[in-house]
């Protein structure tokens, strides 16, 4: 139930976030329908190929599809001035997206019985996947490759499941909260990694 639960959370708030980002760039609404579902969707494909399931595994998700394509429809009727506060409301699906389903992809790969590399690996790879992919397609430079903390996060999703420290529901509900909070605090308060440059200005 967990699962599901997490892959609902995820499943809308990236399909929010691939919408909004495509609005954000004047696309039209095919353009904003195929962001939203390949940012939704994107990050599961990627893991699935890596840990041995099927790509075909993701057309069974019949009811994930039809929510996808519900909360891309119901941010493109939002009233256009309630969206442009896209920093605001933008990061912080980004950051529900990235927590529920570096948990879920972790969960996933747990299931299968794989080592804790791979249900690292799982966890990335769902969390980041669909956000790196939408923000190529948008012609940005992937979230996951700035010096903002993000990828960490799911790390940490990863290794908390990985070691069997988060087994529980309320346990993983409450790891969902805890790395959405996180992500939230690193790019409030701009918490960034080490950065070694190379150019001179």
């Amino acid at each position: 139930m967990t699962w599901e639960v997490l892959s609902i959370i995820g499943t809308i708030a990236f399909a929010v976030s691939g919408a909004i980002v495509a609005m954000e760039e004047e696309y039209d609404i095919l353009g904003v329908y195929i962001l939203g579902i390949v940012t939704a969707f994107g990050g599961g494909a990627i893991r699935n190929l890596l840990i041995g399931v099927p790509v075909s595994a993701l057309w069974s998700q019949g009811l994930l599809f039809q929510i996808a394509l519900l909360s891309i429809t119901a941010i493109f009727l939002f009233p256009t001035n309630l969206l442009k506060h896209w920093q605001k409301w933008g990061n912080m699906f980004d950051a529900i997206g990235l927590s529920a389903f570096a948990i879920q992809g972790a969960i996933y790969a747990t299931k299968m019985g794989h080592p804790l590399s791979a249900v690292i690996v799982a966890a990335v790879l769902t969390g980041i996947g669909g956000g790196i992919i939408r923000d190529l397609l948008a012609k940005r430079k992937p979230i996951v490759l700035r010096a903002e903390i993000y990828a960490v996060w799911a790390i940490v999703a990863g290794v908390i499941i990985g070691l069997k420290i988060a087994v529980d529901p309320w346990q993983l509900y409450t790891l969902f909260v805890i790395v959405t909070g996180l992500r939230i605090l690193s790019y409030t308060f701009d918490w960034k990694l080490p950065v070694k440059r190379l150019r001179t200005y």
